[in-house]
Order: C-alpha cells, then structure tokens, then sequence
C-alpha cells in the first residue's frame, strides 16, 4: 500500500491546497495530511485542523495536527531537516513513499524522507491563489476559499438606525449591490406575530436575540464574502430600554458576549418620518434619543462604526456603498 504525506500551514485551507490533495489521494493508497502550527501565527491550528477535516472527509486521507514549537525555515537552526525529519516520524512511523506540495522544498524534504517528491502546480497556474493572498485579501480571493473556510473570513455589515431611517429598504439595496444576501430584522415579525405593539417582557427580548441569531447564521451560509444585516442585538438592547424603561442584565451579557459585527452603519435620523403600521416612536425627540442610544453602546461595546447621514435615500445610499467598499476593498 503507497502511502503519501503533505504537510503545511494551510493558514486558511484553499482550493489550491485540496487540489494537491486530490491529486494525491488519486496517486496513493493513503494521504497524511500533517496541518503544521506554532503558537505565533493568527489562525488558530485546531480550527485550520477542524476545516482540512471537514473538506477532506475520506477514508484514505488521515489529518494529524501538529502544534510545535520548532524552526519554521533552515536558516533558524542548524539541524532544520533533521528536526522536522524526527518530528514527521513521531506522528507518521510508518516509512512514507511520497511527499506531495506546491513548494520547492518538496523536493529536500522528500529526500530527508527517503521518499519521492510529486510537486503539484508549483507556478500555481491552475489554481492561482496562496494563503498569504486570501488573508491579504479575502474578498477579493472569494472563488478559492472551501466553504467551510468562508465564514470565518466574511464580513457582515450591520444597519442600525430609529424607525423610519430606511434600514430595512437599504439593506435589501446594498445586497443587491453587492451580490449577497440581506438578513432581515427577526424582531418586527416577531411583534406582528406575538405582541402587536404591548405587553413587552424582559423574555421577549431574549426570544428575540436568538431567533435573530437563528436567522442570521442560516442566511450567512448562502451569502457571499459580505453578508447584509438589518439590525442585531445592539438594537435589540436599545429597543428594550425603551419599551422596559431599562435593558435587562441578561440581554446586556448576552450583547458583550456576542461576536460584533465588522462594520455597523447608524443611520442618522433626520429621515422623513413614515407610518407603516408597526411602528412606535414618530416624535423628533424620541427618534433623537433612539439614535444617541444606539451611539452609546456601539461605543460601549467599542464596535467598528460608521453614521449614514442625509435626508434623501438616495444619498444615503451612495454614502453607504462607498463606506462599505472602502472598509472591505470591494472596489
């Protein structure tokens, strides 16, 4: 039985590394696939581990983590190839018959191995990406990025804003724009189906941050590199606040906890106001106070925002699709 080894960093996993591995895996009897890490790198190791699983579900291909604190380059220590040589034997005793990759060193490697070396689309013309490309760029490297992979690097983009500042037509707008997915707000439906404007409770709003959640991450999966929300649990906490007079501690816990988004756009209010039935707060005042909530905890909570302001939807628009292609390099 042929057996190979490919080992790397895959910091993240791209379609370029599981094309060597399906090369591989049609040339061997048995792929190793070594997934390398050190403590001083920005991807955590198990999670790369947990993604090469996931992509590379087989029954002829073992991932084995490795989380050492050894020279990444010959030129860190004298004995480089002997080390790792030691290292690969620790984890894969079996004798190995081929060492595959897209690197030049594939071929020293093989050697310190006692293998053969079988380089794989070393001038990457077939699959043209890298790993250093996708955390340079990630949007930009879109097509090449294995679905497991996708929703640790995309962004979402978050609206905020009082009633009637155009947040729900805006969202359904810029992801149009941008060729995604807009998640709505879960908290109107659940009004018009459950509390019909009164009678709010502490619970209520909790069943409103999940089921938001809830929705949020089943959308995000059919989504492209920049997903679109209509509001979140910040705006969840400030609509308690106030319908209750004040958050409750748990919903507050539950907002510091919780992953913040990349970039949240407040829409200012100066709007024209527009009754369509479900909505609570029509003054001046109480839409001046909703908004400066709403710049309160986003500075509470130290998230990355921007405000979307003017009085005409067209204007808004424009600002919004330029804030948002700058932040993510979406020209």
């Amino acid at each position: 039985m042929s057996k190979g080894l490919f080992l790397g960093k895959f910091m993240p996993p791209h379609n370029g590394h599981l094309f060597v591995c399906d090369v591989a895996l049609r040339y061997v009897d048995e792929l190793t696939v070594l997934v390398c890490s050190h403590d001083a790198e920005p991807i955590d190791g198990n999670l790369r581990t947990a993604w090469m699983r996931e992509c590379l579900n087989k029954f002829n291909c073992n991932i084995v983590h490795m989380h050492r604190d050894i020279p990444q380059e010959p030129k860190d220590h004298p004995d480089f190839w002997q080390i790792w040589k030691n290292t690969i034997f620790e984890l894969h005793p079996e004798p190995l018959d081929f060492i595959f990759g897209s690197e030049e060193y594939v071929q020293k490697l093989a050697k310190v191995m006692e293998a053969k070396p079988f380089i794989v689309d070393l001038d990457r013309q077939i699959i043209p990406v890298s790993g250093t490309a996708i955390r340079g760029n990630p949007i930009r490297n879109w097509d090449y990025i294995p679905p497991p992979v996708r929703s640790y690097l995309r962004k979402r983009v978050t609206l905020l804003g009082a009633e009637s500042t155009g947040k729900s037509t805006l969202s359904k707008s810029l992801a149009e724009y941008f060729k995604t997915k807009a998640i709505p707000e879960y908290g109107r439906d659940y009004d018009a189906l459950y509390k019909q404007g009164s009678n709010w409770g502490e619970e209520d709003f909790i069943m409103i941050a999940k089921g938001h959640f809830a929705l949020a991450q089943a959308i995000e999966a059919h989504a492209s590199s920049t997903v679109v929300e209509d509001t979140d649990l910040l705006q969840t906490v400030v609509w308690s606040e106030a319908l209750l007079s004040e958050a409750p501690k748990n919903l507050v816990d539950l907002l510091h906890d919780t992953a913040r988004p990349d970039l949240y756009l407040l829409l200012s209010p100066e709007m024209e106001w527009k009754d369509d039935g479900t909505r609570y707060h029509s003054s001046e005042e109480e839409r001046k106070w909703f908004h400066s909530r709403l710049r309160h905890w986003l500075n509470v909570t130290g998230a990355e925002w921007e405000e979307i302001s003017g009085s005409t939807w067209e204007y808004r628009e424009q600002n919004a699709k330029s804030v948002i292609s700058n932040a993510f390099s979406l020209g």
